[in-house]
């Protein structure tokens, strides 16, 4: 059984897709099936700072991967951040590119309570709390 916005990847051509739509069966991909993504919730600042935070700059709210921000390069770099309402209902989902940066600007009243998510290509998923 899949759960409504459960990440799944590839571990072969490492592809990943979200559920939008619980069922049951079984996710495959490259004649393999897919692994269910965990996401991380416990900083380990030896591998940098990776939990998505809230952060005030110039009046407006933020959220930015790391207390202190982190790499950008093509080798090691942020994927995704998302922002999903604590009903799922609203998701914001916004791809980055190596070269920018890692830190995301919406409207958060239209969430409510929240959790944010962010995707290391090296690091893997990394979830942090509700507002």
């Amino acid at each position: 059984m899949t759960n409504k916005l459960d990440l799944y990847q590839c571990e072969i051509c490492k592809k990943m897709v979200q559920i939008l739509i619980e069922g049951e069966g079984e996710l495959v991909c490259c004649n393999k099936p897919m692994k269910k993504v965990i996401a991380n919730t416990e900083e380990n600042v030896n591998l940098e700072y990776h939990l998505p935070v809230n952060i005030q700059c110039d009046n407006e709210e933020y959220i930015q991967v790391g207390k202190e921000t982190h790499p950008m390069t093509e080798e090691h770099h942020i994927e995704f951040i998302q922002v999903i309402s604590e009903c799922g209902k609203k998701i914001f989902t916004h791809i980055l590119e190596p070269s920018s940066e890692p830190k995301i600007k919406i409207e958060f009243d239209n969430f409510g309570n929240y959790k944010m998510r962010e995707l290391c290509n090296l690091h893997g998923l990394w979830e942090n709390g509700k507002k």
